[in-house]
């Protein structure tokens, strides 16, 4: 059967993926102009770029020759036996937050691992980064606001790195949902200290990447990656940098996109604050100390940080009624509301993401309040 014309652009972009760095300003053009599909058959054909006039730049024959060794079959085929999928603009799952990239900041395409979707997932959301080498301070305040904003139905997305982010990711799954923007090929799990955490961030939040399956991260990768965790989220929270963190990378993207920058404070003789300090100094963040300060910068004056049942619209609504405490399946769901398989799920992930339901092993089911650690 042949592939439809949305079908073909997917494939021409995870083909993409595999040969081209994210984020390249020419190609988001070109991929703009002519679609990815066109774009994918001249590279592989070793033509010109389609409909552009002169001489393309030298990495189009770098793409090229890595083009014609690249199996797009084969690399959909290995990612889903890795657990992962590949979302692309347009699809059902994609971020909407990230339409509207400028095009050296555009993503080809994101492959994704988790049990959660992903664009319910950031559809309230915070960033929460800092320092690798964090100090004691650094990891207490950020275990605290990733707890709080969890437990307040936020999804806390990091990075996947020590410090800092290990410790956002582990007490937002105290409370809640996490999502963890890699910097290699979600089969590698780098930091290898960090491959039971990813596990459990798989279980109910999700893993991204813009690299495909095998793929290990180089230096530069993690720079490039810091420009999705800005871009997924309203707002990004700076815990611990030091004068030359990577953190600063993200703060540095989230100001550029126009999203919410906020800062934590730290002592002023600690080096892993100086960072922050001076984003402050220069104006380019807010202030916060507390879960409070986060949620009245994120959240639109007026609307709950938490909505209930009566804020839905009627079809999750009745999706919500259709869950017990006990436990009900996808199937059982969508016989309940009416309202077919693919309308429940795409319902239930949306509550899933403000906290109201849980996935649990017959299904789904109302959320339970967790208890403090």
């Amino acid at each position: 059967m042949e592939a439809s014309g949305d079908e073909e652009e997917a494939r021409a972009r995870a083909g993409l993926t595999a040969v081209a760095r994210p984020g390249d300003l020419w190609l988001a053009r070109l991929l703009a102009e002519r679609g990815a599909a066109r774009v994918w058959a001249a590279l592989v054909s070793g033509a010109p770029p389609p409909g552009w006039d002169g001489e393309p730049p030298p990495r189009w024959a770098i793409w090229a020759r890595r083009a014609v060794r690249v199996d797009i079959d084969r690399l959909l085929a290995d990612s889903a036996e890795a657990g992962v999928r590949f979302v692309s603009p347009g699809d059902p799952e994609w971020p909407g937050r990230l339409d509207h990239l400028p095009g050296d900041r555009d993503c080809y395409g994101l492959w994704v691992r988790g049990h959660g979707d992903l664009r319910n997932l950031c559809l309230r959301s915070v960033g929460i980064v800092g320092a690798r080498a964090a100090s004691a301070y650094g990891e207490h305040v950020a275990s605290e606001l990733a707890y709080g904003l969890a437990e307040r139905g936020f999804t806390v997305v990091s990075g996947g790195a020590y410090g800092i982010d290990g410790a956002a990711h582990r007490s937002a799954l105290l409370a809640g949902h996490t999502v963890a923007v890699l910097a290699g090929g979600l089969d590698v799990d780098y930091p290898r200290g960090h491959a039971g955490l990813f596990a459990d961030v798989t279980r109910t939040g999700a893993l991204v990447s813009e690299r495909p399956v095998g793929r290990s991260p180089r230096a530069q990768d993690f720079l490039i990656r810091n420009r999705l965790i800005a871009a997924l989220t309203p707002g990004t929270v700076v815990v611990e940098a030091g004068r030359r963190s990577g953190a600063l990378n993200t703060a540095t993207h989230a100001n550029d996109l126009h999203r919410v920058l906020m800062v934590v404070p730290g002592p002023i003789t600690s080096a892993t604050s100086m960072g922050c300090h001076r984003l402050l100094k220069d104006g380019r963040a807010t202030c916060v100390t507390g879960v409070g300060d986060v949620v009245e910068q994120i959240v639109p004056l007026g609307e709950s940080p938490l909505p209930g049942p009566a804020d839905l619209d009627p079809e999750t609504a009745r999706v919500l009624a259709a869950v017990d405490r006990r436990g009900v399946g996808i199937a059982e769901v969508a016989k309940r509301c009416g309202e077919g398989l693919e309308g429940a799920m795409r319902s239930l992930g949306m509550l899933a993401a403000v906290g109201l339901v849980e996935r649990c092993p017959d299904g789904w089911r109302l959320a339970t309040r967790k208890e403090g650690r």
